[in-house]
Protein backbone atom coordinates (compact mmCIF):
# COMPACT_ATOMS: atom_id res chain seq x y z
CA UNK A 1 0.00 0.00 0.00
CA UNK A 2 1.35 3.42 -0.95
CA UNK A 3 2.20 5.96 1.70
CA UNK A 4 -0.15 8.50 0.15
CA UNK A 5 -3.07 6.08 0.45
CA UNK A 6 -2.35 5.44 4.13
CA UNK A 7 -2.08 9.18 4.76
CA UNK A 8 -5.42 9.75 3.02
CA UNK A 9 -7.10 7.24 5.34
CA UNK A 10 -5.49 8.87 8.39
CA UNK A 11 -6.26 12.45 7.36
CA UNK A 12 -9.79 11.44 6.33
CA UNK A 13 -10.36 9.89 9.76
CA UNK A 14 -9.04 12.99 11.48
CA UNK A 15 -11.31 15.19 9.36
CA UNK A 16 -14.28 12.95 10.15
CA UNK A 17 -13.53 13.32 13.86
CA UNK A 18 -13.39 17.10 13.56
CA UNK A 19 -16.63 17.07 11.54
CA UNK A 20 -18.76 15.67 14.36
CA UNK A 21 -20.96 18.59 15.46
CA UNK A 22 -20.41 18.78 19.22
CA UNK A 23 -17.30 16.61 19.58
CA UNK A 24 -15.26 18.19 16.79
CA UNK A 25 -16.06 21.72 17.87
CA UNK A 26 -15.20 20.91 21.47
CA UNK A 27 -11.86 19.41 20.44
CA UNK A 28 -10.97 22.38 18.25
CA UNK A 29 -12.00 25.06 20.75
CA UNK A 30 -10.73 23.14 23.78
CA UNK A 31 -7.27 22.81 22.25
CA UNK A 32 -7.27 26.45 21.04
CA UNK A 33 -7.48 25.62 17.32
CA UNK A 34 -4.31 23.50 17.43
CA UNK A 35 -6.09 20.55 15.71
CA UNK A 36 -6.57 22.78 12.66
CA UNK A 37 -2.81 23.37 12.51
CA UNK A 38 -2.19 19.64 12.90
CA UNK A 39 -4.70 18.94 10.12
CA UNK A 40 -3.04 21.55 7.91
CA UNK A 41 0.37 19.92 8.37
CA UNK A 42 -1.11 16.47 7.76
CA UNK A 43 -2.78 17.60 4.54
CA UNK A 44 0.42 19.23 3.28
CA UNK A 45 2.38 16.01 3.91
CA UNK A 46 -0.39 13.98 2.25
CA UNK A 47 -0.35 16.34 -0.73
CA UNK A 48 3.41 15.96 -1.16
CA UNK A 49 3.21 12.16 -1.04
CA UNK A 50 0.22 12.12 -3.39
CA UNK A 51 2.06 14.20 -5.96
CA UNK A 52 5.13 12.01 -5.54
CA UNK A 53 3.07 8.81 -5.99
CA UNK A 54 1.13 10.38 -8.89
CA UNK A 55 -2.25 9.79 -7.25
CA UNK A 56 -5.28 12.03 -6.81
CA UNK A 57 -4.63 14.90 -4.46
CA UNK A 58 -7.91 16.84 -4.56
CA UNK A 59 -8.84 15.76 -1.04
CA UNK A 60 -5.58 17.11 0.35
CA UNK A 61 -6.04 20.46 -1.39
CA UNK A 62 -9.57 20.70 -0.02
CA UNK A 63 -8.21 19.70 3.39
CA UNK A 64 -5.75 22.60 3.32
CA UNK A 65 -8.58 24.98 2.49
CA UNK A 66 -10.72 23.42 5.21
CA UNK A 67 -7.97 23.83 7.81
CA UNK A 68 -7.74 27.51 6.98
CA UNK A 69 -11.47 28.29 7.05
CA UNK A 70 -12.24 25.74 9.78
CA UNK A 71 -12.30 28.50 12.38
CA UNK A 72 -15.78 29.46 11.15
CA UNK A 73 -18.09 27.29 13.32
CA UNK A 74 -20.74 25.79 11.01
CA UNK A 75 -18.91 26.28 7.74
CA UNK A 76 -15.90 24.47 9.20
CA UNK A 77 -18.00 21.52 10.32
CA UNK A 78 -19.54 21.07 6.87
CA UNK A 79 -16.14 21.44 5.21
CA UNK A 80 -14.60 18.83 7.54
CA UNK A 81 -17.33 16.34 6.62
CA UNK A 82 -16.99 16.99 2.87
CA UNK A 83 -13.21 16.72 3.08
CA UNK A 84 -13.41 13.46 5.03
CA UNK A 85 -15.74 11.92 2.45
CA UNK A 86 -13.54 13.03 -0.45
CA UNK A 87 -10.39 11.67 1.21
CA UNK A 88 -12.10 8.35 1.97
CA UNK A 89 -13.28 8.05 -1.63
CA UNK A 90 -9.81 8.88 -2.95
CA UNK A 91 -8.15 6.37 -0.64
CA UNK A 92 -10.74 3.67 -1.27
CA UNK A 93 -10.60 3.83 -5.05
CA UNK A 94 -6.82 3.91 -5.44
CA UNK A 95 -5.02 0.91 -6.83
CA UNK A 96 -1.78 -0.30 -5.29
Amino acid sequence: MKTSRILKWVSGGFEALLGFPILGGSIIIGMLWTPLLIALALHIVTLIFSIQDRTRYHGSVLGIITSIIGVIPFVGMIMHIITAVLLFVNAGTEKD
